[in-house]
């Protein structure tokens, strides 16, 4: 076949050990007690390879009026630690649109949607198992995603997908998913999102690859549009993963994505990795933002988010900022700057991010991009490990 079907997508044959069978701990609020929410990328002891998340909590939790629609497989909306942050439209008792069974209200049958949620939105009172980086803010569903699908369905369905977050309120968008073909259409979403000013956090792509060769570009990231942030995972060291794309022009910022923590279907808990994951905490971190100052353009969030990154030997030339986030120091710059983020200064030497719209045949697969074993993989990857928690 031409247009070999291409995806790192994740779960279908999941091991049943990497679920943990119930909640395992209960929060109370003291800041104390947060960096033992099991989840490495909010805080830990290790070194300086977590976001921070504590102190920027003390400047910002995040808000309900922020809307973060999560594009991928559906949602477990009675999971405890989603279900008090729902959003729902105006009227009805529906959280969003599956596009893959044409319905209100995605169910997630795959497990990727659920745990991206729990990263970056999980309420922190919910008297369970974690917090998200932004525990105060409204998650929309949106599905596009079917294993049973064809790449060009997929395709099709993450469009719609993206334009119905538009029409729906969405203040952020999170696409913990891609593929390597451009799409006229895609492209033309996207630009419409940024009109309406709305931002997108997407994820650079787990084959181990330069996403600055054009022969390597990944998409949505590559389509270079000022509304997008494009995110590699590191792991709890401060390394960039080996699966993990990377990129200097391309590719804006790193995050937290190894054996990460989140909430699953049934009201569980698992661990993951991929650069899907490390997408989740930025686009959290842009929630808390956002939720600080609701007069921010995409493109000042992204500005933000990439001149208070931690600067990393390892991320030194692979990544724009040179840098893993820190949501502290994010939120910080934005007190000092009062609205008008200095970092535009600091990007100022970046070329415009433009493209010209080119004719694409025949789509490949666009799909959520955790690292998991798969003998899908139209790359060989290396393999990713799940610890159960015991407690």
């Amino acid at each position: 076949m031409k247009y070999q079907v291409k995806f790192l997508a994740l779960l279908a044959a999941l091991p049943a050990a990497l679920i943990v069978a119930s909640p395992f701990m209960s929060l109370d609020r003291s800041v104390a007690s947060l960096p033992q929410l099991r989840n490495w990328g909010l805080e830990n002891t290790v070194g300086n390879s977590h976001i921070h998340a504590v102190d920027a909590w003390k400047l910002e939790e995040g808000s309900r009026d922020i809307v973060v629609a999560v594009i991928d497989t559906g949602l477990d909306a009675n999971h405890p630690d989603i279900k008090p942050n729902l959003w729902h439209e105006k009227g009805t008792n529906n959280y969003g649109w599956d596009f893959v069974a044409n319905k209100p209200n995605p169910i997630d049958d795959h497990s990727h949607g659920t745990h991206v949620a729990g990263i970056l939105g999980a309420a922190l009172n919910s008297k369970a198992g974690i917090s998200g980086v932004a525990h105060k803010v409204s998650i929309m569903a949106v599905k596009y995603y079917s294993e049973k699908n064809t790449g060009a369905e997929n395709l099709k369905n993450s469009i719609k997908a993206l334009n119905w977050a538009i029409d729906h309120g969405a203040n952020i968008i999170n696409y913990s998913g891609g593929g390597p073909e451009f799409s006229a259409e895609e492209f033309a979403a996207l630009k419409r999102a940024r009109e309406k000013g709305i931002l997108l956090v997407a994820a650079a792509g787990n084959e181990r690859q330069n996403s600055d060769l054009p022969e390597n570009f990944y998409y949505p990231c590559a389509y270079r549009l000022d509304n997008i942030v494009c995110v590699s995972a590191i792991n709890i060291h401060n390394e960039l993963l080996p699966s993990s794309n990377w990129g200097h022009v391309r590719v804006d910022v790193a995050a937290p994505g190894e054996n990460i923590l989140s909430t699953v279907p049934g009201g569980k808990y698992a661990y993951m990795s991929g650069t899907s994951q490390a997408t989740a905490f930025v686009t959290g971190l842009a929630a808390l933002l956002l939720s600080k100052n609701r007069s921010l353009h995409p493109e000042q969030v992204r500005d933000l988010v990439r001149a208070s990154a931690d600067k990393l030997p390892s991320l030194r030339d692979k990544v724009f900022s040179g840098g893993k986030v820190n949501a502290y120091a994010a939120l910080a710059l934005l007190d000092r700057d009062k609205g008008a983020p200095s970092a535009n200064k600091l990007i100022a030497a970046q070329s415009s991010k433009t493209e010209t719209v080119k004719p694409f045949s025949a789509p490949l697969h666009k799909g959520p991009i955790s690292k998991v074993a798969s003998k899908k993989l139209k790359r060989p990857a290396s393999s990713s490990k799940a610890t159960v928690s015991k407690r």
